[in-house]
């Protein structure tokens, strides 16, 4: 399945633990990268293993992690959470973790840039990088939607409607 790089606010961050959770299943190698203080927990987690068993690798180390990646999907930095001292910045996060041109050039040259959105353009992902080739971005807005309503759909009983 490849390597999928989970870059950002981890810790915090819903998308992260399930995107863990289903891509360790489906076989991908998961690397969760970001700033300490925004990785606290996922270590014990990673030495753990998911299930028991599936690992995944926790870094910060931002070259570590982009190289050679087949996906790189950048999370929100949460600014209504930063209240606890848990980052210097945000431009010192945009300069240290950011997804710039640059930095993504360490991936293959056709992996993909993902974002869950709600994006702080200009701080975890840089605006051409968002609106460049390899984003997939508004793909995963307009098919977020029609999934998470396919999946109520299911939830909510229609597999015993035909019955």
């Amino acid at each position: 399945m490849g390597k999928i790089v989970i870059l950002g606010d981890a810790l915090h961050s819903r998308v992260a633990r399930s995107n863990l959770w289903s891509l360790t299943a489906a076989g991908a190698d998961v690397w969760i990268c970001g700033p300490a203080t925004l990785l606290r927990g996922f270590e014990a987690w990673a030495a753990a293993g998911i299930g028991g068993s599936r690992r995944f690798t926790v870094t910060s180390d931002i070259g570590a992690a982009l190289r050679d990646a087949d996906v790189v999907m950048a999370l929100r930095i949460q600014r209504e959470r930063m209240a606890g001292g848990l980052l210097p910045s945000l431009r010192e996060y945009a300069a240290r973790f950011g997804l710039t041109r640059e930095r993504l050039a360490l991936a293959k040259p056709d992996a993909l840039v993902m974002h869950p959105g709600p994006m702080n353009a200009g701080v975890e992902i840089a605006a051409d990088v968002a609106a460049g080739g390899q984003s997939v971005i508004t793909d995963q807005v307009a098919n977020g939607v029609a999934v998470r309503m396919a999946v109520l759909y299911l939830l909510a009983g229609a597999r015993g409607m035909g019955e």
